[in-house]
């Protein structure tokens, strides 16, 4: 009698806190799925009318729109790629026992707390620039020509700044699941003469697999929505190079003023999104029951 009294109290509890998230959720994307039918636009407010399906017909139509799916799965696999890799050896590294082990990992650790805009500034205006960039002094230095890289390889610029903000995340969930490898384990491997590459083979990489996984997920849910980095750099350009889905919706939004468009952009993005995590999920899930 008293569980069940204790479980109406904690759900009763409990309640005003799942309506106000329900509300923080489907307010928004109630008034979304409106606009996303109707004739609105900014620059003449008052003229409203009903739409049917010919803002998503208008935004599908959109010259870019293909090319900016193109380049949010580039975005998404280049980042994951790069932080995966990248985010394995440096936890391999950081594994060992270095002088100023804490410091080090402080300071790999630290470029996941930079906001994007100043990210993105900092490697437009002090790394990557072809005049005065760090890069450019050091082809300079080697006798190359410096490489304007936002007007000749603009998508990889987007990659790696992208990469850069987010390696330190895989880095962190990587290492800590490296820390919780038996070392009786290893120690088996070693005196059974398995060298390193067999011991990361058959040991440290089936022992990280799910947090590869959890990596790969969360990751996956946040470079789909990259914004304030192509804002800050490129502009989507040049031309539709770097504009990837989330870019197109802020563009018609705010640049043609077409708010019924840009909601269907909205509504399309969140059903791509969902499809993508409902893969993601079942990978994870079955990686999970393993």
């Amino acid at each position: 009698m008293a569980t069940r009294q204790t479980r109406s109290l904690a759900r009763l509890m409990l309640a005003p806190s799942v309506v106000l998230l329900l509300i923080w959720m489907i307010v928004p994307l109630a008034m979304t799925l409106w606009y996303s039918f109707q004739n609105y636009n900014l620059l003449n407010p008052v003229m409203r009318s009903f739409a049917g399906f010919d803002n998503y017909r208008y935004f599908y139509t959109d010259p870019a729109f293909f090319e900016s799916i193109a380049n949010t799965l580039a975005i998404v696999v280049g980042v994951l790629l790069i932080t995966v890799i990248g985010g394995i050896l440096l936890a391999l590294l950081l594994d060992q026992p270095i002088f100023g082990q804490g410091i080090v990992r402080i300071l790999v650790i630290s470029p996941f707390f930079v906001m994007p805009p100043v990210a993105a500034l900092i490697w437009k205006n002090m790394i990557m620039h072809p005049g005065y960039g760090v890069l450019a002094d050091v082809a300079r230095s080697l006798g190359l020509q410096p490489v304007d890289w936002f007007a000749q390889y603009p998508l990889l610029s987007i990659v790696i700044i992208v990469s850069w903000q987010w390696l330190p995340f895989a880095t962190l969930i990587l290492l800590t699941a490296l820390q919780s490898l038996d070392e009786e384990q290893k120690e088996a491997a070693e005196m059974d003469g398995a060298n390193f590459f067999n011991r990361f083979r058959y040991l440290t990489l089936p022992h990280l697999a799910r947090a590869i996984t959890v990596v790969i997920l969360i990751q996956t849910i946040f470079l789909l929505a990259v914004y304030a980095e192509i804002l800050v750099t490129t502009n989507g350009g040049p031309g539709y190079a770097t504009t990837n889905l989330a870019f197109l919706i802020y563009r018609t939004a705010l640049l043609s003023y077409d708010i019924g468009g840009a909601s269907a952009g909205g509504v399309i993005a969140v059903v791509l999104a969902n499809i993508v995590a409902i893969f993601l999920m079942r990978a994870v899930g079955r990686n999970l029951e393993r």
